[in-house]
């Protein structure tokens, strides 16, 4: 064998023991007490008589958090984004919620629509207008595309076009009514 085979087989093995020790990250783990009383953690469920067994989940947290990009985790852990908005918003509502889905960015829409969230919205933004969002402690007011950018870029949020485009609807409380059904008949 030369050396240029060797390189090639010690890399194809180095690529193997990665994708199997990533695959075990993810396996089912057991937390369990032995007969001596000592706490044991394996990924193997535990002998028969085993006391206080139980399953551990490693990927615990959001549903779906752990297969999102590093960076998006930990830019949703220090800087979650909030959408304060209004039924009679119109379009800028309609535009900060299409640019944060076209971005991918998952964010928690709120409706000012009653007393209790209008109040919130005016102790976070010093006054009832909308839309507001909210990344973290920052708060930007209104809708200007390159504000919302640049808002998401400092929490460190992945650029656009490193997500997947979400399709986030606004609130049922911010939907148009549809208008009832007519009844047969009549």
């Amino acid at each position: 064998m030369n050396s240029h085979s060797n390189a090639a087989l010690a890399l194809k093995t180095l690529v193997v023991f990665v994708l199997l020790n990533a695959a075990l990250v993810h396996a089912q783990q057991y937390r369990w007490i032995d007969g001596k009383g000592r706490v044991q953690y394996t990924d193997t469920p535990p002998p028969a008589g085993s006391k206080g067994v139980q399953k551990k989940n490693l990927d615990a947290g959001p549903p779906g958090l752990a297969t999102q990009p590093y960076a998006l985790q930990i830019a949703l852990k220090g800087a979650p984004v909030k959408l304060y908005s209004s039924p009679d918003c119109g379009s800028g509502c309609d535009q900060a919620r299409k640019l944060l889905n076209q971005r991918g960015i998952p964010f928690s829409e709120i409706s000012a629509a009653d007393p209790v969230r209008l109040e919130e919205l005016k102790t976070l933004a010093g006054e009832a207008m909308v839309p507001v969002m909210v990344v973290g402690k920052a708060v930007q007011k209104g809708f200007l595309e390159g504000s919302y950018h640049s808002a998401l870029d400092a929490a460190g949020y992945p650029p656009a076009g490193v997500l997947r485009p979400r399709d986030q609807a606004a609130p049922a409380a911010l939907q148009p009514a549809k208008p009832p059904a007519s009844e047969p008949g009549k």
